[in-house]
């Protein structure tokens, strides 16, 4: 098998990472708008086909590689269930994207490295510690701030956000074994060959026609992401997890303005202060395994 050759970036550079990071939450929003804009008008599986399917301009280069690199029928078994799991992460957020405010999803999706926390300690038995713990169930009582049952009408869009933060968690967590045996830009190519596959069938189930616009939202709703993933990639390059991390909660604040400026969505101040609470929980809870990282070394 050949392998990439190995580099360690320094990550001395925090304003570098900052700013890097910063540009990942601009990216991101820009995907939540264009979505948001679509609106309802196309099923949920055909406008997620559509978006990745235009991936695969952005990934074509890395797909060469495959080429040259020999996989064991494991490692393609891993490529393929983080698909699956991609997939059904990616329908249930188009279909909340434009049913929920984009706060709302913004808010709710910070919940994904929660589900990864949860299911290392699970499923690829990392340590759990008490602290990890009272951390973890702050960004649950977030969440619940946010949704606030009983208080707010809870729609199917927020139930399917909770699920696409469910299952992009478990994709995070196969990427994760994935990271260790494949190249970064492999692995991301995989992903969108894969999810294309596995949506391919229902998005032609559901078909209806399309405008050359929304053709081309969607185009940009995968450039993008692609952006965002790269952004996000140089940031962490340039400076640990524990520096850039809490600039995500910025992401929060961009969705609400565009919410309120383009699209007359109210700015609620619960959906603040639980995600707010969400990303200190990871936020703490990366700091801590930065700190145990450092212990070990």
């Amino acid at each position: 098998m050949t392998r990439a050759p190995s580099f360690v970036p320094s990550q001395d550079r925090p304003l570098a990472g900052i700013a890097w990071m910063l540009a990942t939450t601009l990216s991101f929003t820009a995907v939540n708008v264009s979505v948001h804009y679509l609106g309802a008008g196309l099923p949920a599986t055909q406008t997620s086909f559509v978006r990745f399917l235009w991936g695969w301009l952005f990934v074509a280069p890395a797909l060469w590689q495959l080429v040259r690199l020999r996989f064991t029928p494991k490692v393609w078994a891993l490529f393929g269930l983080r698909g699956l799991l991609h997939a059904a992460g990616v329908i249930l957020w188009f279909y909340a994207m434009v049913r929920i405010s984009i706060a709302d999803v913004t808010a709710i999706g910070y919940l994904n490295p929660i589900v990864v926390s949860i299911g290392a300690a699970l499923l690829l038995g990392e340590a759990f510690a008490w602290r990890r713990g009272v951390a973890i169930a702050v960004a649950l009582l977030g969440a619940l701030v946010i949704l606030r049952p009983g208080l707010r009408e809870i729609s199917s869009g927020h139930i399917a956000q909770l699920g696409a933060a469910l299952f992009f968690g478990l994709s995070y967590l196969v990427m994760k074994r994935l990271s260790v045996i494949a190249p970064a830009a492999v692995v991301v190519a995989m992903m969108t060959v894969v999810v294309t596959f596995c949506l391919a069938p229902l998005a032609l189930w559901q078909w209806q026609p399309m405008t050359l616009s929304e053709n081309l939202m969607l185009g940009a709703t995968a450039l993008f992401a692609t952006l965002g993933h790269y952004c996000m990639t140089r940031a962490f390059a340039c400076a640990p997890v524990t520096v850039t991390q809490p600039v995500v909660f910025l992401q929060l604040v961009w969705a609400s303005l565009a919410g309120l400026l383009l699209f007359g969505e109210a700015v609620d101040p619960f959906v603040f202060l639980g995600g707010g609470m969400i990303v200190g929980a990871v936020s703490y809870i990366t700091w801590r395994e930065a700190q145990a990282r450092r212990r070990r070394s």
